[in-house]
């Protein structure tokens, strides 16, 4: 086994690590404060081939690996929790439905301007009544001549108010259960088509999340995305490419919270010492070093799955999970480290855990992971 990084993938770290340190990490705080990322940023991030990382260069991309986008969305999550969930779930969940499922003209119309951050792409699954159990889809989608009718309601949607596009799924023929479920493009402006609010979260506040609802909203026939039935297969093969990213997000917040506590550990001085000398927080900055190099490997390894085509469903499910409760648990030892600067808005820390809380709820809860990788084991 060869566990070092090939040279495209330490120069794709390097280059995100150095756009994180100079323009990401000086902006983070005033982003979370306006609740808002600057457009020029994505544009900035397509220039930079990252919007568009796995992508076919014919289509805007960079055509590199999954790995490499793991250490690109890891990095971004370094500086900003905000930033690295836009751009995993315009990449992952947005663009990657079209990338594998889309015909050459929607690929050229909408995936190309995505990859090249000209546009945000978003994806639209959750529903008031379907979370977990995604194919409770409620979403209608009725053909009428050349046009699909869309009626429904889509909520949690990560870039909802400012894509581009939203890829969605919708029942095209109840009572065919998953094979009923279609998959459709539907860009951002179509009649019929509201963003009918903005969420204001608990964490993750620069990152864009709305609320979008279809009210005989008109597409044409040329926008339903891979084969009608084909949706529910479109969107569980996006999750697992989201799963890896939410792990990687998840190792990138755990890493800030290491960071930034050993640095806080040798500055801060009790009893004469830096408390970095007392066991007590060694023993918390030793179990946080430890978790955070199994996250990384668990989620590196579910995304080089992916890269050599082979099966990563229960991979990527460990990844997520793994990774995405380790960051919790990262954030709140990093606060208690800090004590009570650590719950103070100036120190980033506890940015970090209002951020990380929402890895163990999104691409499917800490609980329906542990059910997929139950079933994967045979129970």
């Amino acid at each position: 086994m060869d566990f070092e990084l090939t040279e495209d993938q330490r120069l794709i770290r390097q280059l995100v690590r150095d756009y994180v340190e100079s323009r990401v990490k000086p902006n983070a705080a005033a982003w979370e404060e306006a609740r808002r990322i600057p457009d020029e940023v994505f544009r900035e991030l397509g220039e930079l081939g990252i919007m568009g990382l796995p992508f076919p260069e014919e289509y805007g991309g960079a055509a590199a690996d999954h790995v490499s986008l793991a250490i690109a969305i890891e990095e971004l999550a370094r500086g900003d929790a905000s930033l690295a969930i836009s751009v995993a779930a315009h990449i992952s969940l947005g663009c990657t439905p079209l990338a594998r499922a889309g015909r050459e003209e929607q690929k050229r119309r909408w995936l190309a301007p995505a990859a090249r951050g000209e546009i945000l792409a978003a994806f639209g699954l959750t529903e008031p009544n379907a979370g977990s159990d995604a194919a409770a889809t409620e979403t209608r989608a009725v053909q009428d001549g050349d046009h699909w009718v869309i009626e429904g309601t889509k909520i949690y949607i990560t870039n909802g108010s400012r894509a581009g596009y939203v890829v969605l799924t919708a029942v095209t023929d109840p009572g065919r259960g998953k094979d009923g479920i279609s998959a459709f493009i539907v860009p951002q402006g179509t009649p019929g088509f509201r963003v009918t609010r903005r969420y204001e979260k608990m964490g993750l506040h620069a990152s864009d999340t709305a609320e979008l609802v279809f009210q005989q909203c008109r597409v044409p026939a040329d926008h339903l995305l891979g084969e009608r039935g084909q949706g529910f297969r479109i969107f569980l093969d996006a999750l697992n490419g989201g799963r890896i990213g939410i792990g990687a997000l998840s190792v990138g917040i755990a890493q800030a919270c290491l960071e930034r506590s050993l640095a806080y550990a040798r500055q801060r001085r009790q009893f004469g010492r830096p408390i970095g000398s007392f066991q007590a927080i060694q023993v918390k900055l030793a179990d946080m070093a430890t978790q955070l190099e199994a996250a990384r490997l668990m989620v590196y390894r579910a995304a080089w799955l992916r890269d050599q085509g082979r099966p990563h469903h229960r991979e990527a499910s460990m990844a997520k999970l793994f990774a995405s409760e380790l960051a919790v648990q990262a954030a709140l030892d990093a606060v208690q480290i800090h004590g009570g600067y650590g719950y103070m808005r100036e120190y980033e820390v506890e940015r970090f855990l209002r951020d990380a809380k929402l890895m163990t709820i999104g691409e499917g809860t800490s609980e329906i992971q542990r059910l997929i990788i139950a079933r994967s084991l045979g129970l």
